[in-house]
């Protein structure tokens, strides 16, 4: 039982999760991680503020049941049902002020982006008002 305790838990930290859910939990200072199976909230909370040098508030964490699958040798033979591994993500809540800097930047790159397709449509604009003058 010692072993367990003093054991380094792998968290997925620096893969956070990117879905139109998550990026709504963002804009309440909830960031969601994939984590291993075995880690407590004690141990995520943790992992976060040491990584990020953040506050946590509140850690929550949900499990998500792998689903059941068929599986067959053969032309038309199904011998048995299998499972898909179980899924583990904590949703961290962080302290008034702080923010993680990964989703951030991922923003930027977007804004970045959109100003350069604005430039562009600007840039047409500007070519075809000259060609309507001549």
């Amino acid at each position: 039982m010692a072993d367990k305790k003093n054991a380094v838990v792998k968290l997925n930290l620096l893969e956070p999760r990117a879905t139109e859910k998550t990026y709504r939990e963002i804009a309440k200072r909830t960031y969601v991680f994939p984590v291993d199976k075995s880690a407590s909230k004690q141990q995520i909370a943790k992992m976060v503020e040491d990584e990020f040098n953040v506050t946590v508030t509140d850690v929550r964490v949900l499990t998500r049941k792998g689903k059941k699958t068929k599986y067959s040798k053969g032309k038309h033979a199904y011998p048995g049902i299998t499972h898909r591994q179980d899924k583990k993500f904590a949703y961290v809540t962080l302290k008034e002020g702080n923010s993680i800097k990964v989703f951030e930047e991922q923003e930027d790159v977007k804004t970045s982006a959109k100003d350069a397709k604005a430039s562009k449509k600007d840039k047409k604009a500007d070519k075809n008002a000259g060609k309507e003058k001549k």
